[in-house]
This record gives structure tokens, sequence and C-alpha cells, in this order.
């Protein structure tokens, strides 16, 4: 089977490349730059530059150009912004390639933390308490109703949040990202919990459930160490979210489990495979494999069942960031060397990646440091 990945920098792009790879099959990378990590696996067959499809609208005409050119079975976008322009000419690459996908409508909603929260009221999920503003008089307003701490999301992707503990400071932190389109919510104290699946035309073929143990930043980010665990309340929550949307390829539901309550509680949706993925392969639940058999032969047979109690670590940057921002952590951080059952993403038969990502963590230190990124880069929630 000849794949198409994007996003070679990502490291589930790695994970994928390795996963595919390793069953033999030709794999394709994608990067806007020439030192991505998953273009430099062995498990790589070939590489292309391309437009960054997170700032750049022109890598959906590169896209197809390429599909033209080259023959594939199957494409998988990874990150958000590939998987939006791959949808906005799904029409044309379906002519040359088959493309898991949800349908556009779908995508619209779970592209859209503002349209997620709405959805989920409206199918009995909870969710944060939320806000919608549009203008600054909205947040004087806002600032007059909403209980402190509070979160100030951009509307679409991740990574644009900033937290306020006093209504004073609302908005402040809401013009950082007004152009994001952000909402206003409640802060929900607890640990952080994925749902992921694959689905095929509205009936899922694969799940997989995960705890976050360390993450990085420590106020709220992707995981640094990861364990994989299995829940029927947070099975239940997002297959009726899945379900509902008739969703279609891969996708992650985010949730915290309230402190106070034990509940549930919906973050966001992300139309898209997620940072942890290397987790669930290693845990039994090959998506990126799973997802090219459906999209080639039209269905798989279901996986529902996998290892839980396992932990995966991503080492760099993500948990060396995390214990120095963290301090308090680095006993725990140490003891893990010790735990021969953990997991990592550096793989002795593929090390060239992890010398990439060592000098990618240089840099990255630096840049955030300079940036005022490293530490708190979302500011300190304080409950």
């Amino acid at each position: 089977m000849k794949i198409l990945l994007t996003d070679g920098n990502f490291k589930h792009t790695l994970s994928a490349v390795r996963s595919l790879g390793r069953r033999g099959h030709d794999v394709t990378v994608l990067s806007h730059l020439p030192g991505s990590i998953a273009a430099h696996s062995r498990y790589c067959s070939h590489h292309a530059l391309a437009p960054d499809p997170e700032r750049d609208p022109r890598f959906a005409g590169f896209l197809l150009d390429f599909v033209k050119e080259n023959r594939f079975d199957v494409l998988l976008p990874v990150s958000f912004a590939a998987v939006m322009q791959s949808a906005g000419i799904r029409a044309e690459l379906e002519k040359y390639l088959n493309i898991p996908l949800a349908g556009d409508a779908a995508l619209e909603i779970a592209g859209s933390k503002s349209r997620t929260i709405r959805f989920a009221e409206e199918i009995g999920i909870r969710v944060p308490k939320t806000w919608y503003p549009r203008t600054e008089a909205d947040i004087a307003a806002i600032a007059q109703e909403v209980t402190c701490p509070a979160v100030i999301k951009g509307s679409e992707e991740s990574g644009y949040v900033r937290y306020a503990n006093r209504p004073e400071d609302l908005l402040s932190r809401y013009r950082e990202i007004a152009q994001y389109s952000p909402v206003v919510q409640e802060y929900v104290a607890g640990e952080g919990y994925g749902f992921f699946a694959l689905y095929n035309h509205g009936n899922a073929r694969a799940i997989f459930m995960h705890r976050r143990v360390r993450e990085y930043p420590v106020t709220g980010g992707p995981s640094a160490v990861a364990e994989s665990v299995f829940d029927p309340a947070l099975r239940d929550a997002g297959l009726k979210i899945l379900d509902r949307l008739d969703w279609h390829g891969v996708a992650m539901a985010e949730f915290k489990r309230d402190a106070v309550t034990g509940e549930y509680v919906l973050m966001e949706i992300n139309p898209k495979f997620w940072g942890s993925l290397g987790l669930a392969i290693a845990a039994g639940v090959d998506f990126p494999n799973l997802a090219c058999r459906m999209a080639l032969g039209g269905d798989i047979e279901p996986v529902f069942a996998y290892r839980t109690g396992l932990k995966y670590r991503w080492l760099l940057p993500a948990d060396l960031f995390h214990v120095m921002t963290n301090p308090r952590s680095f006993p725990q951080f140490v003891r893990d060397f010790g735990d021969r059952s953990i997991r990592y993403d550096i793989d002795p038969e593929d090390l060239v990646p992890a010398f990439l990502q060592a000098g990618m963590t240089a840099a990255e230190f630096v840049l955030r440091v300079r940036q005022h990124r490293f530490w708190r880069p979302h500011g300190q929630p304080q409950c």
C-alpha cells in the first residue's frame, strides 16, 4: 500500500510512519521543514517539501498537484490545518486516492469550539459554562457574571488559551487572543482524559482511551506522559458525540474529569490524529494501519479491546519541559527511568528522529524563553 502523510515534524506523524513502515507499506511524508523528524525515520520511503498547511493556503493546491503526479492509495492528513485544507478539495483528491475524512458538516462542528459546545449541550454532554463574546463590551458584561479563574480559548485549534484569575483581568487576556474569536469558559479542575476513535460512516470501528499523567505546559497542554485506561462512562460519552456527528475517519474527544463530581466534561473535539497516537499503537490499537485498511478495503473488523495501564513517555521536549517548569515532579520524573514497563517514542532502531528532536528541543527552549512562553505561557489558574 502506498500512503501519503502530511506534517512530518509532528510526533504523531512519526508514530504513524513507524507503524505503517514496519508493516511494509510505502510511506511518503510531506513537510515544510527539511529536517522533519518523520521524514528522517528509517521507515519513511520518500519525503517532499510542501507549504506549511497551518500558515500557507497554497498547501491544498500543492497537495492536489502532488497526488496527481505520484500514485498513492491513501492520504492521511495529520494536522487540523491539513485536514481542513484537504477537506476543501475532497472531491478532487478522491479522484486519485482514498481519504478517510468526516463530512463537511461534522468537521465544521468539531473544528469550532463554540459550535462544539453548543452541539454537546444539545445532546446532553456536560460542558463548561461558556460565553461567546463578540466585542469588548461583551467581555465587560461577562466579567460581572463569570466565576474566576476563567479560561479564554481561541475558537479554532488548540494553543490559544489564557487564564483570568480576577474579573478585571478578563479584558486584557481576551485582547491577547481576540483575533482567534475566543470563547470564555468556567475553569474545570481535574485530570485530562481522551477518547479516541476510528469511524466508518457513522459506525465505530476502533476505540481507545487515555489519562494524562504529565503534560506541557503544566497548566494544560499535550501529554508528556499518558496512561491507557478504559472507563465505560468515558466510552459512552465519546461514542454518543461521534455517533450523533455521523463521523467518518479518526477523531479525539478531549475531556476533563471534574475533581469534585467525577463527571467527564467535554473540552473539545479534534477531527484528526492526536499527539498521544504512539500510546494507542503500543496498547494495541494501530489507528493509522486500521484507517488505511478501512479506506482501501471499505471496512474492517472492530477493535474495541486493548491493553490498559500502559504508560507512554514523550521525553523530548514535552516531559523535559514539564519537569523544568514543575520541579515538584522531579522525583517521579527520575523514578520513571527505572520503570521498564514505560514505553518511549525514542526507538533504538530508528535513532535519527531522536537526534533531531534533541536539537529541536534546545532550539525550542531558547525560542520559548525569548518569547516568554516557557514557564506558564497560558498563565496560572488560581483556584
